[in-house]
């Protein structure tokens, strides 16, 4: 497999990444293209359980990630270890996603559309809003973070942005032959789903059928796609 990273999936939590890009990434990842996963929190509040303590919820996810990953044939997964609900657009965080885009050279970063209407996960609006100032124009700036310049960390320029769960879609992704598998990924995430119950299973077939409407494939995950201009 070529060295050079495809894609890097930056994720909220574990288990969004599954719900919005699992099915793609399994295409890319079978043709033989890298695909690399970071995870911003822990995910330590993701639990109705009254008896489940926070550090050991973060323990399970993190497993049920790395399983997730391993069917979908990720590459590789980092874990930036924000606790659940507790993003900030920080000079921490963005110079940690800077560090990672620079440390495995993307062509393609997808992560959640932080201009989602209305309701939509704080986290997520974060991550997504970070994410972008970090491919543009923090990890394209040489004197942005000069330190990691002494760490051997090179500015890169990202090709193209994917924002999943976005109101203006403008690409979709052919998901009909990894589609069961994608389901498969989910259902690692036992914490959040435990057994996916057969509605749940159909509503998110019928959401990928939608989101392939007027394409030649039969399922698909939808993304606003944006082409970045140097």
């Amino acid at each position: 497999m070529n060295n050079q990273t495809y894609m890097m999936v930056v994720t909220p939590h574990p288990d969004d990444a599954e719900f919005g890009v699992a099915g793609t990434v399994l295409r890319l990842t079978r043709e033989g293209k890298k695909v690399v996963y970071v995870v911003c929190t822990n995910g330590d509040k993701g639990t109705d359980d009254i008896n489940m303590k926070p550090e050991e919820l973060v323990k399970i996810r993190q497993k049920e990630q790395l399983a997730a990953a391993k069917l979908l044939g990720v590459s590789k997964v980092e874990f930036m270890g924000y606790p659940d609900q507790g993003l900030e657009d920080t000079h921490e965080f963005r110079k940690g996603l800077v560090r990672l885009i620079r440390k495995y050279r993307p062509e393609v970063v997808v992560t959640a559309d932080p201009y989602r209407k209305y309701m939509w996960h704080r986290d997520h609006r974060i991550a997504g809003q970070v994410v972008l100032d970090a491919v543009f124009p923090y990890a394209r700036d040489r004197l942005s973070y000069p330190d990691l310049l002494e760490e051997g960390l090179q500015p890169h320029k990202v090709r193209e942005v994917w924002l999943w769960a976005s109101d203006e879609i403008n690409y979709r992704s052919d998901v009909t032959d990894t589609f069961d598998i994608k389901m498969q990924a989910l259902g690692c995430h036992k914490s959040q789903v435990r057994d996916i119950p057969p509605e749940m299973k159909d509503r998110m077939r019928d959401w990928a059928r939608m989101n392939a409407e007027g394409e030649d494939f039969k399922l698909a995950e939808a993304f606003h796609r944006v082409h970045m201009r140097y």
